[in-house]
């Protein structure tokens, strides 16, 4: 009995480690996707996708333009950081199609497996920074919120350095519609720690996370 006992739970602790694989596997794909059609937008078109002043000359169906100032504002009018999505998919870099509106929705932005919304942003919003200090301002890609601690830490451990606060990719307060999520500071928060030195807390089963894949 022990031993069918103990087989049971081995197959179903592999079946989780499988699921968490795939899970992670599937955000790293979005986070990478959404990179390369970032940066082939930029090579196209010598502009970044929701800041382009001259899409609706040179994209089919772009409905905005963005001020040009070299900045994915999430002030701007229109909301840059949104606009974004229309300009990657109009332009072709992106699969789905998106009409700008100020309002995020799914017609508009892409949302990962857990249902927030994703943004592109030139904020700080990341590591460290809570809204736009301490971490440096530069465009960033948000995985969105909701993601378990567990399956971000192992994503960071996979393609970067598998430190919340430092790297190429860090954890990230943002939650949908540009802002911060009180949630996850305080006892039960996705990293334990200040600074370099902090870790992912992986132990605290924290539900609500996120992460940023820095530009």
């Amino acid at each position: 009995m022990l031993v069918i006992i103990g087989l049971l739970l081995g197959g179903i602790l592999r079946a989780v480690e499988l699921m968490t694989n795939a899970h992670v596997r599937e955000i790293i794909s979005r986070q990478e996707g959404i990179r390369v059609a970032f940066l082939g937008f930029e090579e196209r078109f010598r502009a970044k996708a929701g800041d382009y002043a001259l899409a609706t000359t040179n994209i089919a169906g772009a409905t905005q333009n963005g001020n040009g100032n070299g900045q994915i504002e999430n002030s701007s009018t229109p909301i840059e950081s949104i606009l974004v999505w229309e300009h990657l998919s109009r332009a072709g870099f992106l699969t789905g199609t998106y009409a700008y509106s100020a309002t995020e929705s799914a017609l508009t932005s892409p949302y990962n497996r857990y249902g927030i919304y994703q943004r592109i942003a030139y904020d700080g919003l990341y590591g460290a920074g809570t809204t736009v200090a301490p971490s440096p301002l530069r465009h960033n890609i948000k995985s969105g919120s909701q993601v378990p601690v567990a399956i971000i830490a192992e994503m960071d451990r996979k393609i970067d350095d598998g430190a919340p606060n430092s790297g190429g990719f860090q954890f990230s307060s943002y939650r949908g519609n540009g802002a911060a999520d009180p949630a996850m500071t305080g006892p039960d928060s996705c990293i334990a720690g200040t600074g370099t030195t902090a870790t992912w807390a992986v132990t605290s089963g924290q539900a609500n996370c996120g992460g940023a894949s820095l530009l």
